[in-house]
């Protein structure tokens, strides 16, 4: 059972995680951005996926590491939907295979 001062603690922490993210999104339509600030500003959900997921292709065995390896290949050529199904049936064989 929680008490008090750990629940207070969590919903704390949890309004002002979703006050940042809801404060970000207003101050983000209303920022007028140009040539390198606007570049590094669409980086940044490329920047985050790349930080969540090489971590766990780099830590992992050596199916996922291939599977990653060709779900990128595959990316250069098709549309998303195509990739997500790519590197899906990728680690799907891979770990069959190679376990």
């Amino acid at each position: 059972m929680l008490d008090s001062a750990t629940l207070f603690a969590i919903l704390g922490m949890a309004a002002v995680t979703y006050g940042t993210r809801i404060a970000g999104l207003f101050i983000a339509d209303r920022l007028v951005l140009s040539g390198r600030a606007k570049a590094a500003f669409d980086a940044i959900p490329a920047a985050v996926l790349v930080a969540v997921i090489a971590p766990m292709v780099l830590a992992t065995g050596p199916a996922e590491t291939l599977a990653a390896l060709v779900t990128a290949l595959a990316a250069a050529r098709l549309p998303l939907i195509g990739t997500i199904m790519v590197g899906i049936a990728a680690i799907v064989l891979l770990r069959g295979v190679i376990g």
